[in-house]
């Protein structure tokens, strides 16, 4: 992949990471679960899959986004209203989601990973925002980096806020190290993307600053957390697979169409890899890249274009 991205206009990238994120989640819902091999063709995965095909979630419509997308929106409007309380807000906004559907097509939730669900049994239980995600090893599932994207598309002023936004966001659901560091190292990729920077020297300069802002204490962390990159990608639910099985999938890509094909491609958890692939590649490639049928096909775009706004006026 060329590691010149073209002149995109900023409000594109925006849309585009947005709707990239959104479009690659309802893509992947119906092919989580399977394996690599179990899916079809990739020139065959679309929002409503081949007929023989055994597809996830039977009952949900084709073009609904996810845990992932409804998860993602929720921090966007919590990000949209500054950086006090990022955890506390956003937790009440993943509270309502889980409760009433808020910001899903449908007004439901269909999908929901196991450590988030046990975090917010114990923010139900008054345990407070910024202990309630699960600390141990076990629990570094990526509900938390799944989320992330917006972390880096309101503006802020310096890294150094960056990385405070995208480890407060995961503080409720996702506390481990790792977690913390996956979304922290996902953020600094997207800014610079935002910024028109190619992949390849936005991924090398996300990792060089994270590895002289981590502290001591969390180096050996980050180590494994990078080490991860030498392992094949197997779009699992593991955070640091999840990672870097989308950074494989923009990297051996040209177009957000074969990105986010390629995300599902790996399998298992088809819609967070897709997901976090597509955020990327809208922000990479801009809004117009995203296939016009898939956009299209993308349900609740109502919920969507009032923060799109909100969002695009913060950079006027």
């Amino acid at each position: 992949m060329s590691t010149i991205s073209p002149v995109i206009s900023q409000r594109s990238r925006l849309r585009g990471a947005i709707y990239g994120l959104l479009v690659g989640d309802a893509l992947g819902v119906p092919y989580e679960f399977s394996s690599a091999e179990d899916l079809p063709k990739q020139n065959l995965i679309e929002m409503e899959p081949p007929p023989a095909f055994d597809r996830a979630h039977a009952g949900v419509p084709p073009g609904t986004w996810s845990d992932d997308g409804a998860q993602a929106l929720h921090l966007l409007s919590v990000l949209l209203q500054g950086d006090v309380d990022i955890e506390g807000r956003l937790a009440q906004g993943l509270q309502s989601w889980l409760a009433r559907g808020e910001l899903t097509p449908d007004g439901r939730v269909f999908d929901i990973g196991i450590q988030t669900q046990e975090a917010l049994s114990r923010l139900a239980r008054g345990v407070p925002a910024n202990q309630s995600g699960l600390c141990e090893e076990r629990s570094n599932g990526n509900g938390s980096l799944m989320r992330v994207l917006p972390a880096a598309l309101v503006p802020a002023e310096g890294d150094h806020v960056l990385l405070d936004r995208a480890r407060r966001q995961s503080l409720p659901t996702h506390g481990h190290t790792r977690s913390l560091l996956a979304c922290s190292l996902s953020t600094l990729i997207s800014a610079r993307l935002l910024n028109g920077t190619g992949f390849i020297e936005a991924l090398d300069q996300a990792q060089e600053c994270l590895e002289t802002m981590t502290i001591r204490e969390e180096r050996d962390e980050l180590r494994v957390l990078l080490d991860g990159r030498l392992d094949p990608p197997s779009g699992s639910g593991y955070v640091v697979d999840c990672l870097w099985s989308s950074v494989a999938a923009v990297l051996r890509t040209r177009n957000f169409e074969d990105c986010v094909r390629t995300a599902i491609g790996f399998g298992n958890d088809t819609d967070t890899t897709a997901c976090v692939a597509g955020g990327w590649a809208g922000l990479l490639y801009g809004e117009e890249a995203i296939p016009l049928r898939w956009r299209e096909q993308l349900r609740g775009k109502q919920l969507v274009e009032p923060l799109l706004q909100r969002l695009t006026d913060c950079w006027v």
